[in-house]
């Protein structure tokens, strides 16, 4: 008996899929196919989930139609969107919308435009074209390019590169001179430029054994953890790893934290593999490019994917290799919005799916994954030099209460740190400047009352930007232009400003040297598509003598010339009352630390501090990963915290702050009395950012040793609890952060 029923997850977010009919006038069904839908009077569109001979509801209505012919989610996509789906409560067809961008997902073709190519021989083309040129100068002009272009070229690109409408076109293909047809264009980003080849460098003896160890699991499931030095040659590992991919015609997926690493990445490896296709998968791409780019993916057409977060999702028809560099980055974990999965650990449930090695790699891993590896859970690799004449800077901690004294008041920059950056300009060497704060001034105060200018949508305060004279709230982008007057006592005069951000800093530096040139890398100058690649570029080719940045020149960029790096302030960070707040500044310091000294020339990094005895500063300073680790694993199992319980954060938020509150106390009594006595429910209180966007926000956390059965329970019992009016509540499982 065949199957007549079809059980489809609509796109609507409904916790179960819905059984339909099988029209009889459609031939092929597959599980993964987008459909269209009968729903209350309307329509509505989903994904098949799976497919069967009956169901147990009568009278079904049959679905409408196909909307594309050929399944989108494979076999091996819905078990790992299945696992996402239950590991994270998350309803599956919320997921599938993760898994599935919204240009696949709807309706949609692949861009057709007109292709010109001549009818004529090459030298019967010319001679047509000195004929008319005195009578019909435009279509001499479209003739004159044509012979460029023997083979054919766009219309709209014929028509821009002669300058003409498409008028003097259209009157030589009525001539029978040209021929106009219909050609699908490939929207997929394109890399135009030349790039310099890169031929593999010498192992080391300690790449080489990790290359080999590695090679002997292609074609079986393995996570592998590799911990190398800033510098060590990770990539050049990982490029071994992928040739021998493409060569058994695998597909290697390349997962990266940040976008801003792209450009780099591309460089490297269209260096490495010039003639294999490669494709860049991110949030800034257009839809027409997501929707080619995916489509080529699913067709085997492009073997290597390179992407952040969501890269993970790549329709490969045949996966080979995972790779996820900088494996510690807390980018690869999506929070703000469900499914809030976590792209390192789904890496390893994808690979164990498609039966391939996982490769973290990272010079300050987290500690769960370092736990994993000394368990024996994942193959440790240990990379513990820099390759060829390269060796680790020099670190030097500056007290800053000293400085201060010196200067006598507060001080941006150590002389140390001036000195520093005046020896680099001398010599034509570059440095780098690290400040994890966007913005000219963090703070805006009354001076006459004391009153700090807040959000009135945030618990946060505006941050002042000189640029564009506004007061910006780095939380929900609500602006402000700068006030003359203060709305709490209404006092007149200038607001009184406090804290130093990237802004500051830069326009500081050029004070003190006026023909310094400087570049800064934070969200406020990428928010474009392209900002990114184009000041990498820029740096790179030696246009600035100083980058400037926050969180983003942290993560694995290279840059040969750079000798100095400079961190200015992470004092703070270390204040924050979170669990994970001293492996954050740790891996902070370490990165930043080893993007110096990367080429032949060696390199230093000062680190300014008004702790300088604190045991995180002089650890990260002595890039001591052990010695970090094996205190802070003591830490988290005294107070007992990851890796030792797994935890999960349960949020309520809502435009009434009483009526939040009570909302998540009522959902921690409910798992009170359902969980097991193992777990430990922490008691209600206000998140670290109480209110966002106009929403109050309340948690509690659960400790507990059996996940897979605390998220079963957690996820009835928000199932079970009503959710009124506005008022939200959100299960964040393995949350990166406690506090925010």
């Amino acid at each position: 008996m065949p199957n007549t029923v079809a059980e489809i997850l609509l796109d609507r977010t409904l916790d179960k899929p819905l059984d339909y009919a099988i029209p009889k006038s459609i031939e092929k069904v597959e599980v993964g196919m987008r459909v269209e839908v009968p729903l209350r009077g309307g329509k509505a569109q989903g994904t098949i989930a799976a497919l069967k001979k009956s169901s147990a509801f009568e009278g079904l209505k049959p679905f409408l139609r196909l909307l594309h012919d050929e399944s989108l989610v494979s076999s091996e996509l819905f078990q790992l969107a299945s696992w996402i789906s239950t590991y994270y409560s998350c309803p599956l067809s919320r997921v599938l919308k993760a898994i599935l961008p919204p240009s696949v997902r709807k309706e949609g073709s692949h861009k057709m435009q007109g292709w010109i190519q001549p009818l004529l021989s090459r030298g019967q083309l010319a001679e047509t074209c000195e004929t008319i040129r005195g009578r019909s100068p435009a279509q001499a002009k479209v003739l004159d390019l044509l012979l460029k272009h023997p083979k054919g070229i766009l219309t709209s690109r014929l028509a821009e590169k002669a300058g003409v409408t498409r008028s003097p076109i259209k009157a030589l293909i009525e001539k029978k001179i040209l021929t106009e047809r219909e050609v699908r264009v490939d929207r997929s980003p394109i890399f135009d430029h030349d790039f310099f080849p890169i031929k593999p460098k010498v192992l080391t003896d300690e790449q080489k054994k990790t290359c080999d160890a590695i090679l002997q699991t292609l074609g079986s499931f393995q996570p592998h953890l590799i911990h190398g030095v800033t510098g060590s040659g990770k990539t050049e590992v990982y490029l071994r790893l992928i040739q021998e991919a493409l060569d058994k015609k695998e597909g290697v997926l390349y997962l990266v934290p940040e976008i801003s690493l792209t450009s780099q990445t591309i460089e490297r490896f269209k260096g490495r593999f010039k003639e294999v296709k490669i494709a860049i998968l991110h949030h800034r791409l257009s839809d027409g490019e997501k929707f080619d780019t995916w489509h080529n993916i699913r067709k085997g057409e492009i073997p290597i994917v390179i992407g952040a977060r969501s890269a993970l999702f790549s329709p490969f028809p045949k996966l080979g290799l995972i790779i996820v560099d900088e494996e510690h980055e807390a980018t690869y974990k999506q929070s703000d919005e469900a499914p809030k999965y976590h792209a390192r650990d789904m890496a390893i449930v994808r690979a164990k799916l498609a039966g391939c090695p996982v490769v973290l790699g990272s010079a300050t891993p987290s500690i769960e994954s370092y736990t994993n590896a000394l368990e024996g859970k994942y193959a440790l690799h240990i990379l513990k030099e820099r390759p060829q004449s390269a060796t680790l800077p020099k670190v030097e901690i500056i007290d800053m209460k000293t400085e201060f004294e010196k200067a006598g008041g507060f001080t941006l920059f150590s002389q140390a740190l001036l000195k520093g950056i005046e020896m680099r300009l001398a010599r034509g060497e570059q440095a780098l400047l690290f400040l994890n704060r966007r913005g000219y001034h963090t703070s805006a105060n009354c001076p006459f009352c004391a009153h700090a200018i807040a959000c009135p949508h945030c618990d946060l305060n505006l941050t002042y930007h000189k640029g564009e004279q506004i007061l910006a709230c780095h939380l929900c982008d609500y602006q402000i232009p700068t006030l003359r007057q203060c709305p709490s006592c209404s006092a007149d005069g200038p607001l009184k400003f406090k804290g130093a951000g990237t802004q500051l800093i830069q326009k500081t530096l050029h004070a003190l040297f006026p023909d310094i040139r400087t570049l800064r890398l934070d969200a406020d100058t990428t928010r474009h598509k392209g900002s990114h690649e184009k000041i990498y570029k820029e740096f790179k080719s030696g246009k600035a003598d100083v980058l400037i940045g926050t969180q983003m020149i942290a993560k694995g960029l290279h840059f040969p010339m750079v000798t100095l790096a400079g961190i200015l302030n992470l004092d703070g960070s270390l204040n924050i009352p979170d669990f994970r707040a001293s492996e954050v500044v740790f891996q902070l310091l370490t990165q930043v630390a080893g993007r110096a000294g990367r080429g032949e020339i060696s390199g230093k990094v000062l680190i300014q501090t008004q702790i300088p005895h604190h045991p995180i500063i002089r650890q990260g300073a002595a890039q001591n990963y052990r010695a970090f680790y094996e205190e802070e694993i003591e830490v988290r199992k005294l107070f007992d915290f990851p890796p030792y319980v797994h935890l999960i954060k349960c949020g309520a938020s809502g435009s009434g702050v009483e009526a939040v509150e009570k909302l998540a106390i009522q959902f921690r009594e409910m798992l009170l009395k359902a969980l097991p006595k193992e777990a430990e429910i922490l008691p209600v209180i206000p998140c670290g950012y109480a209110k966002i966007a106009g929403r109050h926000r309340f948690q509690f956390l659960i400790k507990t040793r059996r996940i897979f059965k605390t998220i079963q329970v957690v996820t009835a019992a928000k199932k079970q609890l009503k959710q009124k009016g506005d008022l939200r509540l959100s299960i964040d499982v393995d949350p990166l952060s406690t506090f925010f």
